[in-house]
């Protein structure tokens, strides 16, 4: 979950290193490093501090030596608590190597025990500490060069990484690897510069030719020349692929915040994910994507999607479309929980895995054991190149652009399209929709960015309401049918960028046994749009209402009868039961934003957490 950044060329690496910091720190920021190799004394100076980037800055202060080559860090602390000394990069015991690292080393207790052993002393508590120590050690034993090294303790440690090695004695070289975490490296073939780092925001900068580093190799810079190989030490030939990503898609462009900038950015997003997709007008939904395996998905006998926090709230949106509109079972399952159960795997089972930036640990392990029983693994991801989209048999990109903020938004609207028009295509080859239903929602499906964007006409709304419950210590969220995940997804926006306790409960629930908490402080979060439950959902809402409960709902514009009993009405435009997830969250994520903003919280940053959960 840290975000590495990494330097060689011609210019002064320092400030390409921290403006790549700075766009990685959503990845983590409870400190913050780089390393530089100082000409003037042949060696490698470090510079990390606890706390942002700001604070690195702070602490270098023209201070650093001018260096075209370094390896820079911001850390999401897994081993050892955030510090200066925890902080990222890390040397080996004598100071030959510097070493970032993103992941887990999971045998890193006992090589360190080993190399206490024979005289090695530790600084910090961190699994990077040991495996930069490590691979001296083993450079020392068997005499091999700084190549050789890395990629020999490679293939003895357990556990996810994505590392760069710089080493004071050969300075001309940077070494990266990965396995299990992402690694993006940029070449600028004019001057022969090269830019690594764990995922493109801070190359497009510079170059738009990058290699995503396959999980298991090793790349060798060195000069301006650079070789992939495996770690089995056979060459291997890099594809280069042209980013398609804008340095305007990564700044805030004038919002406040990146959540808020993604949250308005969703008409947009919508918009891009059918792009070339769908075409209501004349009847046609294709899905690129998932074309090879379109017979297995009409056929399927049972689907299982696996995915974590906000991807998994998505997917039990796709669960009610799938089961309703193709008539195929369907299990939603917590990644991080999937391979713990000894769970039930048939030879031809479609397994959906979804996950924003494509390297959720946990799915992933889900993924590998379900391809390991035989069944189809399909992938709904957002990051291009990354380890979900390379290991699937097939699947959708989001085309939602990068998501900056670490509560997803964006993301999850994105994910709900692709998995809605991956039901509707499926309904329609299995012929469990009539043709006029299906072209009925295809008009509905294009009709929702012009819908979404009326929805954000309430942000004023949602602003005073925020002032209003910004005190509130904890929220109930309630909806029925489709919109019980987006209950669910409310709470979580919620909890983590305000820290206010928030829980989503389906609506009928509430009375057996959530409904003792409700009283004149609590307030209670409806999604109450008109639809099949519309009725049961008003009978809640009087419960609440009866217990003197304070009443947020969401409703569909028009609405008469809620409007008499709710304290607070927020409207958004009328749709299709099964697409108004997709409108409904809008005003949730809204009054997430604005009660977090209100309460002083870093709401692009919110402490403990980071954007993509690359260790299990």
């Amino acid at each position: 979950m840290c975000g590495i950044v990494a330097y060689k060329g011609k210019e002064q690496a320092l400030p390409i290193l921290i403006k790549g910091l700075k766009r990685l720190e959503y990845r983590g920021y409870d400190s913050a490093g780089v390393a530089l190799y100082d000409n003037s004394v042949s060696d490698i100076k470090i510079y990390k501090k606890q706390g942002k980037v700001k604070e690195l800055e702070n602490l270098i202060d023209g201070k650093s030596p001018k260096s075209g080559v370094g390896i820079g860090h911001t850390r999401w602390a897994t081993h050892g608590e955030p510090s200066d000394i925890n902080a990222h990069p890390h040397r080996s015991h004598n100071g030959r190597l510097s070493l970032v690292h993103n992941g887990i080393i999971e045998n890193y207790a006992a090589i360190k025990t080993e190399l206490q052993k024979k005289g090695y002393t530790f600084e910090s508590q961190t699994d990077t500490e040991v495996l930069a120590s490590f691979i001296d050690y083993i450079i020392t034993s068997e005499d091999c060069s700084l190549e050789e090294g890395v990629r020999l303790a490679l293939t003895r440690v357990v556990g996810a990484y994505a590392i760069v090695v710089i080493a004071k004695d050969n300075p001309d070289t940077l070494i990266a690897a990965r396995k299990g975490s992402p690694l993006v490296i940029g070449i600028k073939e004019d001057d022969g510069s090269f830019f690594l780092a764990s995922d493109a925001t801070p190359i497009v900068e510079y170059t738009k030719k990058v290699v995503y580093l396959k999980d298991e190799e090793m790349a060798v810079i060195s000069g301006n020349q650079m070789t992939i190989k495996s770690l089995e030490d056979v060459e291997q030939t890099p594809q280069v692929h042209e980013l398609d990503l804008n340095l305007e898609a990564i700044e805030k462009g004038g919002y406040e915040h990146f959540m808020l900038k993604e949250i308005f950015e969703q008409p947009n997003s919508i918009a891009d994910c059918m792009r070339g997709r769908l075409k209501a007008n004349e009847g046609k939904l294709v899905l690129g994507g998932i074309h090879e395996y379109a017979n297995a998905l009409t056929n399927a006998q049972r689907i299982v999607i696996v995915a974590c926090g906000t991807s998994w709230h998505a997917g039990l949106v796709a669960e009610y479309i799938i089961e309703d509109f193709c008539r195929i079972p369907v299990e939603v399952e917590y990644a991080s929980e999937f391979r713990y159960r000894n769970p039930i795997i048939n030879e031809g089972d479609i397994v959906i895995a979804i996950s924003q930036s494509g390297e959720t640990a946990d799915t992933l392990a889900a993924l590998e054991l379900a391809k390991s029983k035989g069944a189809i693994i399909l992938g709904v991801v957002n990051a291009v190149g990354s380890s979900i989209s390379r290991i699937t048999h097939e699947g959708a990109y989001l085309h939602a652009g990068p998501e900056i903020g670490v509560a997803s938004t964006k993301a999850f609207t994105a994910q709900l399209t692709v998995l809605i028009m991956m039901a509707l295509r499926i309904a329609h080859r299995k012929g469990t929709i009539t043709e006029s239903k299906y072209h009925e929602l295809l008009v509905e499906l294009e009709s929702i960015p012009a819908k979404i964007k009326k929805a954000l006409d309430v942000n004023d709304q949602i602003k005073e309401i925020s002032a209003r419950f910004k005190d509130a210590r904890n929220f109930i969220y309630l909806g029925r049918g489709y919109n019980f995940p987006v209950a669910l997804e409310g709470a979580l926006k919620l909890k983590e960028i305000s820290y206010i306790h928030a829980e989503g409960y389906p609506a009928a629930e509430m009375k057996h046994g959530p409904i003792a908490l409700i009283d004149e402080e609590m307030p209670v979060v409806f999604i109450a749009t008109r639809d099949s439950s519309y009725e049961k959902v008003v009978s809640n809402i009087q419960e609440v209402k009866a217990r003197k409960g304070k009443v947020i709902a969401i409703v569909t514009e028009g609405e008469e009868t809620i409007n008499q009993i709710a304290d607070f009405v927020i409207e958004v435009p009328h749709t299709s039961e099964a697409l108004m997830p997709l409108v409904s969250v809008i005003p949730l994520q809204l009054l997430s934003y604005h009660i977090a903003v209100m309460r002083g919280c870093n709401v692009d940053q919110p402490r403990n957490l980071a954007k993509s959960v690359t260790v299990e």
